[in-house]
């Protein structure tokens, strides 16, 4: 077992149990991602009919939930695919147009951007972060798995074919006026985003993956007719960025896919009335992924997992709701679950990755 997971995952469970909780009331959030068979022109404006047809998201939150300030400008997105391509729009408010890095794979949330989190088979491994300014420079990076279970960024990797157009309605870096928003358009290859599952070059109607938006805001002072950061009197540093989300991590860190929205791709044209379905397995993936992390607080404890999954707090409740079952060493654990979709079992081990299997990789306990 790796000591600095250990460390890690440690210093976060407070702050993760307090996030469950309010989970348990306040699921993530939902769109339903309708088809387009008509061409849409990256250029950062929603002029095309589809655009015109499906509603904007709920404005976005502050990344700690509800209960913390809300923001005091508009964040909304809206989603559509066809086959080639996902197609993402996001409108925000913004009195004062500032982006100055132009480097790509720079780290452009050192400034205002919009960022993306794409989880497309929802395994919390192997997921994708764009980050865009006002002038459209980016950074891309694949996570191998998030942060606090030791993941590694990867910035070489890129998105190879993304399409991306701006429009401001406004002034960049003028602070002598005052703007209105800006808009960024962007379109996915689902040739990239599906890259780790070679056997599939589109998603599937009714199926839905994990994915999120986030927002840095930064307070502005200007200094020689220019955009600066604000700092705190009390430090000489610069204040907190804001951080504005879709969905609530409900603590400061987008890197909990677990916490992400949800998206359900449907193939019906833009426009048409539907209602989002959950997944069938929705609950279960939040019963196991909470097990997931009692046994490291357990680990925590007694310097070794629960070899009985009734020692774990939720294991009795989850082992009579959901027929989870465990098998665990000093060091490792498989947890299983029977999938309600299918006649598949999944599988989740100590690194926090699920997989689906016909069978267990061993006897169940």
């Amino acid at each position: 077992m790796n000591k600095l997971m250990i460390l890690v995952l440690g210093v976060t469970f407070a702050a993760w149990v307090n996030a469950q909780a309010v989970l348990l009331t306040n699921p993530p959030r939902s769109y339903v991602c309708q088809f387009t068979h008509s061409p849409i022109v990256i250029d950062g404006r929603d002029t095309e009919e589809a655009w015109q047809a499906i509603p904007w998201s709920e404005e976005f939150l502050d990344i700690e939930g509800p209960a913390a300030p809300p923001p005091f400008l508009k964040t909304q997105v809206k989603m559509l695919w066809d086959k080639h391509y996902l197609y993402i729009l996001a409108r925000l408010e913004e009195p004062h147009l500032w982006a100055t890095l132009t480097e790509r794979e720079s780290i452009i949330f050192q400034e205002n951007d919009f960022e993306v989190f794409i989880d497309p088979d929802g395994d919390t491994r192997h997921y994708y972060e764009l980050e865009i300014n006002a002038r459209g420079t980016t950074w891309d990076l694949m996570l191998t798995r998030p942060y606090s279970l030791m993941g590694k960024p990867i910035s070489a990797w890129d998105i190879v074919g993304l399409q991306k157009g701006i429009h401001l309605a406004g002034t960049l870096n003028d602070p002598t006026d005052t703007d209105t928003a800006w808009m960024i358009e962007l379109a996915f290859p689902f040739k990239i985003l599906l890259e780790n599952n070679p056997n599939r070059s589109t998603p599937l109607h009714g199926e839905s993956w994990r994915i999120n938006f986030s927002r840095v805001e930064w307070a502005l002072d200007v200094l020689n007719n220019q955009y600066v950061k604000k700092n705190d009197l009390s430090t000489g540093k610069a204040l907190l960025e804001y951080n504005w989300v879709w969905t609530p991590q409900y603590q400061i860190n987008m890197h909990k896919p677990e916490y992400w929205g949800f998206v359900l791709f449907s193939e019906n044209e833009a426009g048409t009335k539907e209602i989002f379905s959950p997944h069938c397995n929705n609950e279960i993936y939040f019963a196991l992924r909470q097990l997931f992390q009692e046994q490291y607080s357990y680990y925590i404890q007694h310097r070794s997992f629960a070899k009985r999954l009734h020692s774990l707090s939720s294991g009795k409740l989850f082992a009579k709701k959901y027929h989870i079952k465990m098998l665990a060493m000093k060091t490792a654990f498989y947890l299983y679950a029977p999938s309600k979709c299918d006649d598949t079992w999944l599988i989740m081990r100590e690194d926090g990755s699920i997989r689906k299997s016909k069978t267990p990789l061993a006897p169940v306990l």
